[in-house]
């Protein structure tokens, strides 16, 4: 056999199948390939957006928190203030209370003591009476001297 037969008939087959090679296989393969740097940059953009979103609902979290600590520390403020308003309004009630009850029990005492002189009035009346009519040995007519009975409870 004769050498440059052999190598020209290499060369053909080599020439053929490189062409098949690139006609049917390499499209394929340099497809899938593409694809897969596609995804591979897909994902890589979809990690950069992901983190930036993270970092930006890391930002809104803090702000949010910021805003329920503040809110929260004005409405504890606000339920001390009015705590206090309570229990000022509660000491002023108690003491307007107390006030009220040592007027009705002055009054009270007040009247009780009105009653005790009356009533005294009418016993010591009604002993200078029972005196006086030892003293003369005669009952005295009480309805004629009404007057005189009404003018002794006046004097006492």
């Amino acid at each position: 056999m004769n050498l440059n037969a052999t190598l020209f008939a290499q060369l053909v087959v080599f020439f053929v199948l490189a062409w098949v090679t690139m006609k049917f296989v390499w499209p394929p393969l340099m497809k899938a390939i593409d694809e897969r740097a596609q995804k591979i940059t897909d994902g890589l953009a979809a990690a950069d957006k992901a983190k930036n979103d993270l970092v930006l609902v890391e930002k809104r979290v803090g702000e949010e928190l910021r805003h329920a600590r503040e809110a929260a520390t004005e409405l504890r403020g606000g339920a001390e203030k009015q705590a206090s308003q309570l229990v000022d309004e509660g000491r002023a009630e108690a003491a307007r209370i107390i006030a009220a009850a040592r007027v009705a029990a002055e009054a009270e005492a007040g009247a009780a003591a009105q009653r005790a002189k009356e009533a005294l009035r009418d016993h010591v009346a009604q002993l200078a009476v029972a005196g006086a009519e030892k003293i003369l040995r005669r009952e005295i007519d009480a309805k004629a001297h009404a007057d005189l009975l009404a003018q002794l409870k006046s004097e006492l």
